[in-house]
């Protein structure tokens, strides 16, 4: 302990060790001390002379600090000492004091030297990984630290190592989820260092569900109004977005997009911006910017932008867009944002145009920028984000590019307000040569790929000073080009003329009808200029390819031939194209061909757009081939461009037939869809109904049989009468009766005839109705329910004649049985005369059988009634009982669903009860089984049945 007390300052007699002999010295008490706590103390002064000694401390004690972490991992305290130590001999992060006090001893690379040597074993990062899952707060905030600073150093190394260790990542995902925000804030330090340049570790932390968590944090820290902890996590968002397609993918189908929204959500009292909210919502901006870059796939692109904008974040944006009291940077880079939000995709181009300055009265937001970008007192960065702004939302916008130079029209101008054509013909002819170039290239913008609106641009016409004629648009431009103006203004025009001249031969003719504007071009190519003027020379040379390329030799004197010979005499075709291919070796044509935003250093730089190189690119090799090429390879290309116009106006009438065929198929794919679908419903009904009558009929001769076996009882009871003595007048008054039947039978024979006839043409016209399936299935169900009511009324008369049958065949019979009662009455009557007395009894018993046989009709008349309404009540209680047979089916299902649902529960209930019982006995616990207490329970009855018994 005398030893530790002169290490940490205490006092001690003799001379005082060096600080190499104490490291020393503490490296084999940390090596050789078989006591925790000497080993402790002795770490504990490494760590306190790390800082000050660092290289020594380094080279001498790793070995042992890393043997400590090895194996003493039960303590915490010597842990985190241990970590502690390597943090500072590893880290370049000291003190600006200790940096000056050691500054002689310090080694450039010093950190990135002990990285390598603490990396080589990759166990050591595997075991510092282990180190990082502890809970200690002394054990994991050391080893995030160490972590971070071994990333800084050597980042790709360490990046693999973690990459092919078992759950790395996930592990140290685990720190966003900590609750003491320190580690959690360290951690989202270190998951920035992780995700540098390593697309594999980003793809991992970002399904790890780290979107969600760093969502959850800004929002808790108070989106752009928290500290340097949001901005932290803005820094990690934009590691795991930018150039990555999968993670951008994740996050706008993970509706993260939408949890942005209220990060934009700034209040009207914009005074007072602190410094960190504008990082952060400059960094918030970024974000937004990186998932719709114009590098990203079109399709990812297009999708964030859509989504963007039914969440409401568009119109945020612009909320900020034209808001006052934002500071210059934000409101650059909001337009900037808003910019490549709207580019290339029409919905949000059209809600932009809709947009309107909250001033008095209302103007439209393109009109506000474009007045920011004509002013030359305006900020040089945010008039280039409103000339990218302008440039895209003119992007694949052929509606808002005719908007705009409808404004430049004759018939649509308005002198009560401004008009965007008006600012941008203002900012073209004005005194500031950048507001030249800003105008010249938004104009050419407007005109970009579209021939409709280069023919439409040419009726403009400009009044130049009062008492003169105005002239065109385009004689304007020739005409200041040719006074000699700056270089930035004549590149400008000389830019804007080439893209309005390309692929219109009308605007080609209107260029050439000015006799000054040929010499002028030759004369600008074939003079010998300094470097400052070869770049408007290579432009010049280009517009006049331009003139020959596109030229339809409806002017004499510019024919192509002409124009080329002019040129092989003045300039000569080398030197031509020599001329010509300034342009392309220019180095400002170099950046500004790498990315569609203008980003210049200096307004003197501001020269090319992106857009133009692109016409470059594509013409300057047209137009060297054009200039070689003959009079007869001219009049071969001009048959073969006419050749190919009637191709592709074929193949355009073809894509259009074809597209007309595709919208018919799918149109008949959804209407077969629909038939089959009703076809398929139909069906259904028809079996059911099929069944359904099948029921009623079997039900129906169930109770036909019945009623019948009633008729023959009532007619054999009747048969049992006997007919003695009956007088001629009943006799007759049966005939009657007879006859009146008769008559009945007949007419219900007729009808009977009627229905079977309309059941044939039924059936007739059935068979010839109708191809479609839907057709055809609607008429037979029409026919099987029209049938089965025919059907139904047939079976009905059926029955009414055969009960009339019966009744007319008991009445036949009644009359042979009175007609031979007749024939032997007859002597009987007559041997009478003597015995009067017989004769009163025979009629007393003959009128007493009329009045029975009388009230024997009249009840069976009334029997008849009652059967027939007993036949209705019974039809009407069997649909009654089919519906009721049907709930009680749909119940049985129930009730079976319930049923399996309970067994598959028990059977759950009874695996989980059987391997508890299992881990009971496997834990020692005494468990009787289900048979041993039944057998229990069993023994249990029959000693109580024995008792009962000896009682």
């Amino acid at each position: 302990m005398n030893f530790l007390r002169g290490v940490m300052g205490g006092p001690s007699a003799g001379p005082q060790p060096s600080g190499a002999d104490t490291i020393q010295k503490l490296c084999d008490r940390v090596a050789s001390s078989t006591l925790l706590d000497d080993r402790r103390d002795a770490v504990r002064a490494l760590k306190s002379l790390s800082k000050k000694y660092r290289l020594e401390v380094g080279i001498q004690a790793m070995e042992h600090l890393i043997h400590v972490l090895q194996t003493d991992r039960s303590d915490s305290e010597i842990i985190g000492y241990a970590l502690d130590t390597l943090y500072n001999v590893i880290s370049n992060d000291l003190e600006e004091e200790e940096q000056e006090e050691n500054l002689a001893k310090q080694v450039d690379d010093l950190g990135s030297q002990f990285t390598e040597i603490f990396i080589k074993q990759q166990e050591n990062v595997t075991l510092l990984l282990t180190l990082v899952e502890e809970f200690d707060f002394h054990v994991r905030w050391p080893g995030v630290k160490l972590l971070t600073s071994l990333l800084k150093q050597q980042g790709p190394q360490v990046q693999q190592i973690i990459l092919v260790s078992p759950m790395g990542v996930s592990r140290l995902m685990d720190l966003l989820a900590d609750s003491r925000e320190v580690i959690r804030n360290d951690g989202v330090l270190l998951l920035q260092q992780l995700t540098k340049s390593n697309a594999a570790i980003q793809k991992i932390v970002a399904f790890e569900n780290a979107f969600e968590r760093l969502l959850d944090i800004i929002t808790e820290e108070g989106n752009s109004d928290g500290g340097i902890v949001v901005e932290d996590c803005l820094l990690l968002l934009q590691n795991l977005l930018k150039n990555n397609n999968s993670n951008q993918n994740f996050f706008k189908e993970g509706s993260y997009i939408q949890r942005m929204k209220p990060w934009f959500e700034v209040g009207d009292d914009n005074c007072g911006w602190s410094a960190q909210k504008v990082t952060n919502l400059h960094l918030m901006l970024q974000l937004v910017r990186v998932l719709v870059s114009p590098t990203n796939p079109p399709g990812a692109t297009s999708s964030c932008q859509k989504a963007m904008f039914h969440c409401g974040l568009l119109q945020q944006l612009c909320t900020i867009l034209m808001a006052t009291g934002v500071p210059a940077d934000i409101l650059t880079e909001t337009i900037n944002t808003v910019s490549e939000v709207i580019r290339g995709c029409q919905t949000n181009q059209d809600y932009f145009a809709s947009v309107n300055a909250p001033s008095n009265p209302p103007r439209p937001a393109i009109v506000v920028l474009l007045m920011s970008m004509v002013n030359e007192r305006q900020p040089f960065v945010l008039r280039c984000a409103v000339l990218y702004c302008f440039q895209c939302f003119l992007y694949k916008n052929q509606k808002g590019q005719g908007e705009i130079v409808s404004t430049l029209l004759p018939s649509t101008i308005d002198g009560n307000s401004v008009s965007a054509g008006q600012l941008l013909c203002g900012g073209l002819f004005s005194t500031d040569s950048l507001s030249n170039w800003c105008a010249a290239v938004a104009l050419a913008h407007a005109l970009q790929e579209n021939a409709t609106l280069k023919e439409q641009l040419l009726r403009v016409q400009l009044a130049t000073s009062i008492g003169n004629p105005p002239v065109s648009l385009l004689q304007q431009c020739t005409n200041i080009l040719s006074q000699g103006s700056k270089v930035q203004t004549r590149v400008g025009l000389l830019m804007l003329l080439c893209t309005w001249l390309s692929n219109c031969s009308i605007a080609v003719t209107h260029f050439l009808h000015n006799p000054a504007n040929v010499p002028f071009l030759t004369g600008q190519i074939a003079e010998n200029l300094g470097e400052e003027e070869q770049l408007v020379q290579g432009l010049c040379a280009l517009l006049l390819g331009i003139s020959i390329y596109y030229n339809d030799n409806s002017l004499e004197n510019y024919r192509k031939e002409k124009l080329k010979q002019l040129i092989e005499k003045r300039i000569g075709r080398e030197n031509f194209i020599e001329k010509l291919g300034f342009i392309s070796k220019h180095e400002l044509y170099s950046r500004a061909a790498q990315k569609p935003q203008p980003s210049f250093s200096s307004p003197d730089h501001m020269m090319f757009d992106h857009e133009f190189t692109k016409l470059v690119k594509e013409l300057e090799g047209v137009i060297s081939k054009a200039i070689y090429k003959s009079s007869e390879e001219d009049k071969k290309e001009e048959e073969v461009k006419k050749t190919l116009e009637q191709h592709d106006n074929i193949v355009t009438h073809y894509k259009k037939v074809i597209r007309e065929q595709d919208q018919e198929l799918e149109e008949l794919k959804q209407r077969i869809n629909t038939l089959t679908s009703q076809n398929e419903q139909l069906q259904a009904t028809v079996t059911q109904q099929v069944s359904q009558i099948q029921q009623h009929k079997d039900q129906y001769n169930l109770l036909k049989v019945q009623l019948g076996k009633d008729t023959q009882h009532h007619n054999s009871h009747s048969d049992t009468f006997q007919m003695n003595g009956i007088q001629t007048e009943e006799v007759s008054k049966l005939k009657e009766e007879l006859e009146e039947w008769k008559n009945k039978h007949e007419l219900l024979q007729g009808q009977l005839r009627e229905k079977d006839s309309v059941i044939e043409k039924l059936n007739s016209s059935q068979l010839e109705m109708g191809t479609t399936e839907q057709s055809s299935q609607t008429i037979r169900s029409a026919g099987l329910e029209h049938n089965s009511e025919l059907q139904k009324e047939l079976e009905m008369l059926r029955s009414q004649i055969q009960l009339q049958a019966a009744e007319i065949s008991k009445l036949q019979m009644e009359n042979q049985k009175l007609q031979v009662m007749n024939a032997t009455a007859d002597p009987v009557l007559g041997d009478s005369g003597a015995t009067a007395a017989t004769s009163s009894e025979l009629e007393a018993r003959l009128e007493q059988e009329i009045k029975e046989l009388k009230s024997e009709v009249k009840t069976l008349s009334e029997e008849k009634e009652s059967l027939k309404q007993q036949l209705d009540s019974s039809s009407s209680t069997v649909a009654i009982l089919q519906d009721e047979k049907s709930k009680l089916q749909r119940e049985v299902a129930e009730s079976k669903k319930e049923q399996d649902d309970l067994l598959v529960l028990l059977a759950d209930q009874d695996q989980k009860i059987s391997a508890l019982k299992i881990k009971l006995k496997d834990l020692g616990v005494p468990v009787e089984d289900e048979d041993d207490i039944e057998s229990g329970d069993q023994g249990d009855e029959d000693e109580d049945g024995d008792e009962d018994e000896q009682d």
